[in-house]
């Protein structure tokens, strides 16, 4: 019986070593970009495309106003991915999740009812607004 509790905690060891790393590397790659800006703008853009799921039909014969929402919430949803794999291009990524956010209070059902709008926005804004942790020079006094 005592062989199969030691089975089971040194399971349980690696189970929390996995997890742990995990959580160090999730940590890592959150710090290292505009994580929160990316996470708004794909909630804005999923806000924004949830509220024109129709059949394919019905959004094509509807025109620019049945296409709009997949268009701007799809690029949102874009833009914020972008934001997370390709943080040297925040500032364009931002500007334009600003730009479809604000776009899709006239071309797809007030933005999302605004939910998807004031999403895309706050995302787009942080994500400009984001930059790298500056490393703080050692002073020159201070040598050990």
């Amino acid at each position: 019986m005592a062989h199969g509790s030691a089975r089971s905690s040194t399971a349980l060891v690696r189970v929390g070593q996995a997890v742990g790393s995990g959580w160090r590397w999730f940590t890592d790659f959150r710090r290292t970009r505009p994580f929160w800006g990316g996470l708004w703008m794909v909630l804005g853009g999923w806000a924004i495309m949830s509220l024109t799921f129709a059949p394919i039909a019905v959004v094509l014969s509807a025109g620019f106003g049945g296409i709009a929402g997949y268009l701007l919430g799809g690029g949102l949803v874009l833009f914020g991915l972008c934001a997370w794999f390709a943080p040297k291009s925040r500032h364009l990524a931002g500007f334009l999740g600003v730009l479809f956010a604000v776009a899709s209070l006239v071309g797809s059902n007030l933005g999302g009812f605004l939910v998807g709008m004031l999403l895309g926005i706050l995302g787009g804004s942080m994500t400009f607004g984001w930059g790298p942790r500056r490393v703080k020079p050692e002073p020159a006094g201070e040598a050990a």
